[in-house]
């Protein structure tokens, strides 16, 4: 397994701090998820553990060595991260684009072998996607480009796996297909994975572990139990809600107030409650 932490990282656009000393564990062989209102920095904390953002201070620590000395090919030997809407070349097949993922493993001495043909195999059969491997990854629908894309993260066979919002405009449908196929990854394999989402209700459901991010710093972190409270999401979101248990899995489930929707509905419950009387 291969341990990743922040410690005393400071990151900016500019002039501007996002983090100033974050320090931050990530569990190994778990899920962990990113939570917190727009612009409070989860993708930019996200691509720098990832190397793709350089810190002001402090470092990220991968297998106890500093990520910033490490070479490309080390740091993608360890981790793989998948961005924000990555966008493949047109005509790229499925197959084609899942073999990227062995790029840290060629060489000039090293070149294409039974090992990489096995892990792209292995990785395609494990996203459902042996089928259309000779499909242009442009021809898919949104949930199967997104499994191609996962795809060429599991041929690459590292440890730790970084997705920043992998369910950025899927349907709900396609959402928890992405969602079950990286919780059986992870249960399967033990995978480190760190996820920044959006939806609160599907963090709770498939985190183990989750981190809070308000104004450049941690708010909370836990268990999604221990973690998500009605304080805390009045506190990172400024937003009034209950929490109950998910009828389906246990964890806690968001449910969000409004002003005028929620008058309106009391105000229709009143009325009704006037007639039956």
């Amino acid at each position: 397994m291969s341990t990743l932490e922040a410690r005393g990282l400071g990151l900016s656009y500019g002039d501007t701090f996002i983090f100033k000393d974050l320090n931050l564990t990530i569990p190994e062989g778990k899920i962990t998820v990113f939570i917190g209102s727009n612009g409070c920095g989860k993708s930019t904390l996200l691509r720098s553990m990832a190397r793709l953002m350089k810190p002001q201070h402090g470092s990220v620590v991968l297998s106890g060595g500093d990520i910033a000395s490490m070479s490309t090919k080390e740091v993608a030997r360890k981790l793989a991260i998948l961005p924000q809407g990555p966008t493949a070349p047109e005509g790229l097949t499925v197959l084609q684009l899942v073999k990227q993922g062995r790029y840290p493993y060629q060489s000039w001495l090293k070149q294409w072998s039974a090992e990489d043909e096995e892990a792209v195999s292995s990785a395609l059969e494990a996203t459902g996607l042996s089928d259309l491997a000779e499909r242009a990854v442009d021809s898919l629908s949104g949930g199967q480009r997104q499994r191609a894309w996962i795809a060429m993260t599991l041929a690459q066979q590292t440890p730790v796996i970084l997705l920043d919002e992998p369910t950025t405009y899927l349907d709900l449908t396609h959402q928890i297909e992405v969602l079950d196929l990286l919780y059986e990854m992870n249960d399967r394999e033990r995978r480190t994975i760190v996820m920044v989402l959006h939806d609160l209700n599907l963090a709770c459901r498939y985190a183990d572990h989750i981190v809070a991010i308000r104004q450049g710093k941690i708010q909370a972190q836990g268990r999604p139990d221990e973690v998500v409270t009605t304080e805390l999401i009045e506190a990172v979101f400024q937003l009034k809600c209950e929490i109950i248990a998910d009828p389906l899995y246990g964890t806690p489930l968001c449910i969000p107030h409004d002003k005028s929707r929620l008058r309106a509905a009391r105000a229709a419950h009143q009325s009704a409650a006037g007639i039956s009387r």
